[in-house]
């Protein structure tokens, strides 16, 4: 079993990206710019906003970072993003998911200028990505992507089981896996809560994609020998062991797939990385898309 670290992964693509950064400073250009709104206090929110803020500085982007009440009332927010969409030296806007009850997310995503959609989410960015078209991608399915090329995964030819078809990760991943590329070509089965022979289909994946939110949901049982696995999930689940008083969890039960699998991805410490990996290429890329206009 070789172990698919998002530390040595995303340290590579980052590395990239500072390089980029301080060509283009050097040349007299400015740094690209990104921008975050946060709505509330939610502490698994709060822990990725400054992970992506914190990521921005190490490689030499800019960020800001909009802090609003989660009461706020959805034209606020609308007018918040209207404001970076007109602003020149922003490059990439994301607005930290999920939001309270009373906002659409639908509306906020799509309100969200699509040249500056480094989350991939805009409608535009997802029917580009449905058509092949190059565009923003989710950023963890493009994180995950990232994590196969870095390590030369051979994909080709290969049976995927997607299990989660959320829009952020399952159906953009699944798509991606079965497009003509050097980190596709799968055939790829896309599973959810109403699959009934799931556990007979996993035993048929040679790659095995979880995204679906359950804590070691997927057990040895399910996985045949070789198969590589990607675990998506992150949840925390209480541990009165811990400091924090919870420990945090994959969709793979790490321990015991872990000795059947031929490449693995471990929580946390994998597709986690990666995501903010993604999001940074994301936000690389709307920077020199809108330089070159």
């Amino acid at each position: 079993m070789q172990l698919l670290d998002g530390k040595i992964a995303s340290k590579a693509v980052k590395e990239q990206l500072k390089q980029q950064v301080e060509t283009l400073v050097n040349k007299g250009k400015r740094a690209p710019h990104l921008a975050a709104i946060l709505v509330g206090t939610n502490g698994a929110s709060e822990t990725y906003v400054a992970s992506k803020v914190k990521n921005c500085a190490e490689i030499g982007f800019q960020s800001t970072l909009i802090r609003l009440d989660e009461n706020v009332d959805e034209q606020t927010l609308l007018d918040e993003i209207i404001k970076l969409n007109n602003d020149e030296n922003i490059d990439g806007i994301l607005v930290q998911l999920p939001l309270p009850k009373h906002i659409s997310e639908q509306k906020i995503i799509a309100t969200i200028d699509a040249a500056k959609d480094v989350d991939g989410f805009h409608p535009i960015s997802a029917g580009n990505l449905m058509l092949g078209i190059p565009s923003f991608i989710p950023a963890t399915p493009y994180g995950i992507m990232l994590m196969l090329e870095h390590y030369n995964i051979e994909t080709k030819g290969k049976h995927a089981v997607v299990i989660g078809r959320s829009n952020i990760v399952g159906r953009p991943m699944s798509i991606l896996l079965s497009t003509n590329n050097p980190y596709g070509n799968c055939t790829v089965t896309l599973c959810h809560s109403h699959t009934h022979n799931l556990k007979e289909l996993c035993l048929q994946a040679d790659i095995i994609v979880a995204a679906l939110g359950k804590p070691e949901f997927l057990k040895a049982d399910m996985v045949k020998d070789g198969a590589i696995i990607i675990d998506v999930g992150i949840t925390r689940v209480e541990d009165a062991t811990k400091k924090s008083g919870y420990s945090i969890k994959g969709d793979v039960a790490f321990d015991e797939v872990a000795e059947k699998a031929s490449f693995i991805t471990p929580v946390p410490g994998g597709v986690g990385l990666m995501t903010i990996a993604g999001l940074l290429k994301n936000t690389m890329r709307a920077y020199e898309l809108r330089e070159v206009k």
